[in-house]
């Protein structure tokens, strides 16, 4: 049953690849304007339960709900989602029309310099380093708009001024009463940020709870 009030709601969640178990029993919910940090050691499941909130894999048992529309959901990766042969300008007319946000290049040109890149909306992407497509793929997250947020380890590739921009852009996202699940590859500078953690560990659930009462290093 989906928890009052919650935007995402997982209930025993277990997945396997093949035969071998990733992780099982795997019970959270996620509140309007909060932001959980799914942490644990590699090999762990973090990606792949990221994907399974955001119903991009099917768990192989347990129940994923979730009170937003695909339209209003928007996930950053390690893949970019950027079109290398279109421009900065032409990605972001393409979700634009994908969406169905309706914006006009006026608009489109005010997102590219919210992440900087408003003098590269011309070029194409395919010339872009990985922190400057990081900023293309920022840019179409704030196209959406998005009230549920998947981000996985979104700081790769980022400098130290991308990544205060991108953490900026979250704080505004949060303020605004979206929810935001982020895999981060730095806890001891994001685990302050959060406001509850979802820790996997020996193929299961080992915490949830608030992130002050989580220690990276384990009971």
């Amino acid at each position: 049953m989906m928890s009052r009030g919650s935007l995402l709601t997982l209930r025993g969640v277990s997945h396997f690849f093949g035969s071998r178990l990733i992780f099982k029993g795997v019970s959270c919910d996620l509140a309007p304007g909060s932001i959980m940090l799914v942490a644990g050691p590699n090999g762990a499941g973090k990606t792949t339960l990221l994907k399974i909130m955001a119903g991009l894999t099917p768990p192989r048992a347990g129940t994923v709900e979730r009170t937003v529309p695909d339209r209003a959901m928007a996930f950053m990766g390690h893949q970019t989602f950027v079109y290398p042969a279109l421009t900065a300008l032409g990605n972001l007319e393409f979700w634009n029309s994908v969406y169905g946000r309706g914006l006009d290049d006026a608009a489109l040109l005010g997102l590219l310099d919210r992440v900087g890149l408003k003098g590269f909306a011309l070029e194409a992407a395919g010339t872009f380093s990985r922190g400057m497509a990081q900023r293309l793929s920022l840019a179409r997250v704030l196209l959406v708009e998005p009230a549920l947020v998947f981000l996985d380890e979104p700081s790769t590739g980022l400098d130290t001024a991308s990544q205060a921009l991108l953490h900026g852009e979250l704080e505004a996202a949060r303020a605004r009463g979206a929810g935001i699940v982020w895999i981060s590859h730095d806890l001891d500078r994001d685990l302050k940020r959060a406001d509850m953690v979802l820790g996997l560990g020996g193929r299961g659930m080992s915490y949830f709870g608030p992130a002050q009462g989580f220690s990276p290093e384990g009971p």
